[in-house]
């Protein structure tokens, strides 16, 4: 199994307990807590196999990545409010999970032949739309729709990517540097309140 495995699973177990902490936050109950971080955790991909037509989808052929779901379900319930004190850490951790899961959306699309603008889409689809699923389901504006910089960091990670992809043979040095770019742009965009919002002149 390659590294990249496991920093998947873990980015599923990231995004799980994002999405738990969520809904004990709006006062859900246990069902509905586990409900939230499951779909967190695998809405995006889910969304893209279905689109491009992959079944079943990913998660479905392998139970580690229930086991990653359940294991984020029972961290966030047992050290949430430690969770909720490192919310720097959070913030690292699900920039990295958005970078990695960006970049495998992409991967997964490029085996089925789809052109390139489309698999970018679906790297972004990959990464954003567990957290809109989460946002809907939890009554929130979702986070891609407000002045945050986060689906275009995905969307400039994966142009990143894929223009590595074409100069350097490693591909882990193509999927590394993806993530650092997508991690620098969503802490650059953060720390100095950069945004897509445009006003128009009255």
């Amino acid at each position: 199994m390659s590294w990249i495995y496991f920093v998947d699973l873990f980015g599923t177990l990231v995004f799980s307990i994002s999405g738990v902490i969520t809904a004990i936050h709006k006062k859900f109950d246990l069902v509905g807590t586990l409900v939230i971080g499951f779909v967190t955790a695998i809405g995006g991909g889910t969304i893209r196999d279905l689109l491009i037509g992959r079944t079943p989808v990913g998660w479905l052929n392998d139970r580690n990545y229930f086991i990653a779901i359940l294991g984020g379900y029972i961290v966030a319930y047992l050290f949430r409010a430690r969770i909720l004190g490192l919310r720097r850490s959070m913030f690292l951790f699900d920039t990295i999970g958005i970078g990695l899961f960006t970049v495998l959306g992409i991967d997964v699309s490029l085996s089925y032949g789809l052109n390139i603008e489309i698999c970018l889409l679906m790297g972004v689809i990959s990464a954003c739309f567990g957290g809109v699923l989460r946002d809907v389901l939890t009554n929130e504006i979702p986070l891609i729709f407000r002045k945050e910089i986060y689906a275009s960091a995905c969307l400039i990670g994966g142009v990143v990517y894929l223009v590595l992809l074409q100069y350097i043979e490693n591909e882990n040095v193509a999927i590394v540097g993806s993530i650092v770019t997508v991690i620098v742009i969503r802490y650059l965009s953060v720390k100095n309140s950069w945004s897509l919002n445009f006003r128009f002149p009255s």
